[in-house]
């Protein structure tokens, strides 16, 4: 499903983020050679929709929304004259109503409030269960200042079964014609009573993690006109990525399988990542 040029889906509120968000849809849609959808949620019942008061909302606020969807519809129209954009107006709640109109989305894109930093957790329900549960990778958008010049494509891995968010990563670098720089980040053992392990160990250490990154990092040699950089780093993965994110226009991540009846579906590393990275970031489902 990843590096097949198609729809990119979309979804949107009535808050200038969400179209950020599907400014950035539309731009990396054009860069596949493919379409836009964006969905609009408003709310479940048989009805037009429903307000926090159990109401049913009225014509009013039903022909409001379409107003909106189709003004922002006409001005993304009027920036991307060459692509084919659709709106679909679901009654739905908003997560529940992107993860089903994804269709054959080849990507879905959602937007956040959230300014990155540690400043605190800024990321909305709605973009974490998208993330959490879309069975293609997910794009979450956040407004940012402009990247620099020579901003690449950063991905985030663990192990060597994270080779299709790789593979995602190398085709997103070769649309945009950057730099394709994969990490691999850990924490070094702790040895108990010392303040840090003998430097053979610490040796043997790091050279695992090498060959680790070595292999995970192989499905870019499918594309030899993107130049690749690996990163091998004695940190947290968590805040080595987000200082990635720094220069970064786009942080890929693997989304593993979640571990037992009451594993996580995002790891804390994506969840950390999703929170606080200053760029783009997509998440992508290992199989």
């Amino acid at each position: 499903m990843t590096g097949v040029p198609g729809t990119v889906l979309v979804g949107v509120d009535d808050t200038p983020h969400s179209w950020l968000a599907a400014e950035w849809a539309a731009t990396e849609a054009e860069l596949r050679g493919g379409s836009l959808r964006i969905v609009h949620a408003l709310g479940p019942g048989p009805e037009v929709g429903y307000d926090e008061t159990g109401a049913g909302l009225t014509r009013e606020v039903f022909e409001a929304a379409t107003g909106q969807v189709d003004a922002g519809r006409a001005r993304i129209g009027a920036a991307h004259p060459g692509l084919r954009v659709d709106a679909v107006l679901a009654h739905d709640r908003p997560a529940e109503a992107i993860l089903d109109s994804a269709g054959d989305a080849d990507l879905i894109v959602v937007g956040t409030r959230g300014r990155g930093g540690f400043a605190g957790l800024l990321l909305g329900s709605v973009s974490l269960k998208v993330a959490a549960h879309a069975d293609r990778p997910v794009a979450v958008v956040r407004e940012r200042p402009e990247a620099a010049e020579d901003a690449g494509v950063v991905v985030g891995v663990r192990d060597d079964r994270d080779e299709e968010a790789v593979r995602f990563a190398v085709v997103e670098a070769a649309r945009r014609r950057t730099p394709l720089r994969v990490v691999h980040a850990w924490t070094p053992v702790v040895w108990a009573g010392e303040l840090a392990p003998p430097p053979e160990l610490r040796e043997e250490e790091q050279h695992r993690h090498r060959v680790l990154l070595s292999r995970a990092a192989r499905p870019a040699a499918e594309y030899p006109h993107v130049r690749i950089e690996t990163d091998l780093v004695a940190d947290s993965p968590a805040a080595a990525l987000v200082e990635a994110s720094q220069r970064a226009t786009l942080v890929v991540l693997p989304r593993h399988p979640a571990e037992g009846r009451l594993g996580l579906r995002l790891g804390s590393v994506t969840h950390a990542v999703l929170h606080h990275a200053r760029c783009p970031v997509a998440v992508v489902p290992t199989r």
